[in-house]
């Protein structure tokens, strides 16, 4: 007997789908999704792009040619937005380009004034509206501390670029306002230094409050027309609105 005839005879290839691996078939469906991740990166990375140079424009018009407060409304929007359309890294992207960009239009003290808060406000309205889930109360209330805390970096901020304690033009300002409603409550006493502070501080939270539920207003209304709805607002708001959806 030869020795090639005493070789074991080798098996031969089945071409039936009966005999791929598991590794295979996890190869194929690699090759289905790569298409599909490929044509979704470059349409993250153009709108997080646009929407962070949205917001950026916003906040540079309004400095130069303030409107009021409509634009002020929309400062947090647009990255609230990349949020819900992609996801929290790319919120993150976009409040960091947005601060980039005012960096190399107005520079880095004007910039850091959006960045904190409204950028991070952006990417906490964006966490606390994803997939609908927190109610608006809760929302309110942590923008409108993260709002506060902005305030007090802003003060801080210009104290030390300009030389001065823009605290106390603060607590000047309260302390006119005070002293006109005890003269209105015909009430003959002086407020106390610390009536006054609490005051002032009471008057930036309660203005931060109105402010957020206003961008909660906006929100809801524009958000549910782009297809990316935000959660449903107390009842008694959409009787006010007179809104159905």
């Amino acid at each position: 007997m030869s020795i090639l005839n005493s070789l074991p005879d080798e098996p031969e290839d089945d071409p039936s789908p009966e005999s791929q691996t598991p590794a295979n078939h996890c190869l194929d469906k690699q090759e289905l999704t790569r298409p599909h991740l490929k044509a979704d990166t470059p349409l993250r990375m153009v709108e997080t792009a646009f929407l962070a140079s949205t917001a950026s424009l916003i906040w540079f018009i309004n400095f130069y040619f303030p409107l009021g407060p409509v634009l002020r409304i929309f400062f947090p929007v647009p990255i609230a937005l990349v949020y819900l359309r992609w996801d929290k890294r790319a919120a993150w992207m976009a409040a960091l380009t947005s601060g980039l960009l005012l960096t190399v239009l107005m520079g880095p003290a004007r910039s850091l004034l959006f960045v904190m808060p409204y950028g991070f406000m952006g990417v906490l309205l964006g966490a606390t509206w994803y997939r609908r889930r927190v109610p608006w109360m809760i929302s309110i209330t942590l923008g409108t501390l993260l709002g506060t805390l902005g305030v007090f970096f802003r003060l801080w901020l210009l104290s030390v670029l300009s030389g001065e304690d823009l605290w106390v033009y603060v607590i000047t300002q309260v302390t006119e306002f005070i002293e006109w409603i005890f003269l209105k409550l015909s009430l003959l006493a002086s407020p106390s230094v610390f009536l006054i502070q609490i005051g002032a501080i009471a008057l930036i939270i309660l203005n931060n409050f109105i402010y957020l539920f206003v961008v909660h207003l906006a929100a809801w209304l524009l958000f549910d027309r782009l297809g990316n709805p935000i959660p449903r607002p107390p009842h008694w708001v959409q009787v006010l609105m007179d809104y159905e959806g």
